[in-house]
């Protein structure tokens, strides 16, 4: 029986908060042709559609894709995967279980944003280019189809509401990652199975799951 974790990106793997503020705040001074800062940023601008937050900036019309990489590029050269990253990835391919990751960013800027140690580590990217984007199961489940594994043999790892929600509708045991951008609080109402306020022993919590033990937590 082959089983497999799946991992968000942003806030799970990727120590990106800052980062995505920079890269909002960036685009905008140059989109709107004025200064702004992370400051003039709405409090919820790290969980809220970056549509929404421009607009709400003053912003009229798309957003210019080119320029956004742009800022995304500059803003992450000082982001880094969280410490745990490599040592529970490594655990779990010690372990046989296939592992994946299922973001909303685009290929190119998966690239840009993993180290290649890390990335060697990781057998399977879904993005949102590949399938109909969280909170649809579709990303989820093209990840297991792609690695040969039932949803009921994986577990999905994820910071937001749409993780989880995504999680579910495919089947998928959700864990909520307390770590990231939403909050342990908002993943639990969200629905996740199990929700983590930390990442410490993050692989042998995952290991017992898909054994089918339950971790107290």
């Amino acid at each position: 029986m082959k089983r497999a974790v799946l991992f968000d990106l942003d806030g799970v793997l990727l120590d990106s908060h800052t980062s995505q503020l920079t890269t909002l705040a960036g685009f905008a001074t140059s989109a709107l042709d004025r200064r702004v800062t992370i400051a003039d940023l709405p409090v919820e601008a790290a969980t809220t559609p970056r549509e929404q937050v421009l607009a709400g900036l003053g912003l009229r019309g798309p957003i210019n894709e080119d320029g956004w990489d742009a800022a995304t590029a500059t803003a992450s050269l000082h982001t880094e995967v969280f410490p745990f990253v490599g040592d529970t990835l490594t655990a779990l391919r010690a372990a046989g279980i296939a592992t994946g990751i299922v973001t909303l960013r685009s290929h190119r800027l998966v690239r840009w944003l993993l180290p290649p140690d890390i990335l060697n580590l990781i057998d399977i990217v879904v993005c949102f280019e590949d399938a109909v984007p969280k909170p649809a199961p579709d990303g989820p489940l093209l990840a297991l189809k792609q690695l040969g594994v039932a949803p009921k043999d994986a577990v999905f790892v994820g910071d937001m509401e749409i993780d989880i929600h995504a999680a579910r509708a495919a089947g998928i045991r959700a864990v909520g990652a307390g770590w990231g951008f939403a909050g342990p609080g908002a993943l639990t109402r969200a629905g996740a199975d199990l929700t983590l306020p930390h990442a410490a022993g993050l692989a042998d919590v995952l290991l017992l799951l898909l054994a089918g033990a339950e971790p107290s937590r």
